[in-house]
């Protein structure tokens, strides 16, 4: 028995979303310093170290990703009321345009970079999407946020707040 295409796509979808929510939040570098990264895509560069100083969000996305496409919005949002925080988006796209239009469309004006060769995933061990890592101040990782939180969450909020 063959499933029609709308139900496999359905259950495609489902299972893309379940992947990106089902793993730990604790990152297993947790509590230690933020591997360092500079990557460049020939438009811009992002290298962490410039960053010591400032809480940063490096938040790895992928502009074909549903809990991606979701969070962006949230997280223009905290861009917007929190200047102060660095927020690194560094996106796995292949594809050059896909990659633009994505920022088109959500009129992303944060930190952001692709990285087709997941040079900065691999270094942090990420192979889902988007996953955020909170970096304090002196370039320590504090927590891993997985799938697309609210970023207007006022327990959030405060977290970032005391960092």
């Amino acid at each position: 028995m063959r499933f029609p295409r709308f139900i496999t796509l359905c259950f495609l979808a489902l299972l893309a979303f379940s992947t990106a929510c089902d793993r730990g939040a604790a990152p297993a570098n947790a509590d230690r310093v933020a591997p360092d990264f500079t990557v460049s895509d020939g438009e811009n560069t992002i290298r962490l170290a410039n960053y010591r100083g400032k809480v940063v969000l490096l938040n790895l996305w992928w502009s074909q990703c549903p809990p991606c496409i979701q969070e962006t919005p949230a997280l223009m949002q905290l861009h917007h009321d929190r200047p102060d925080l660095a927020i690194l988006a560094v996106s796995i796209d292949e594809d050059h345009a896909s990659y633009r239009r994505f920022l088109t469309r959500f009129h992303v004006d944060l930190n952001t970079v692709r990285d087709p060769d997941q040079k900065v995933a691999k270094l942090y061990g990420t192979d889902g999407w988007p996953e955020t890592y909170i970096i304090d101040r002196k370039g320590v990782i504090r927590r891993k946020i997985v799938g697309d939180p609210d970023w207007s969450n006022p327990e959030i909020r405060t977290y970032l707040n005391s960092l």
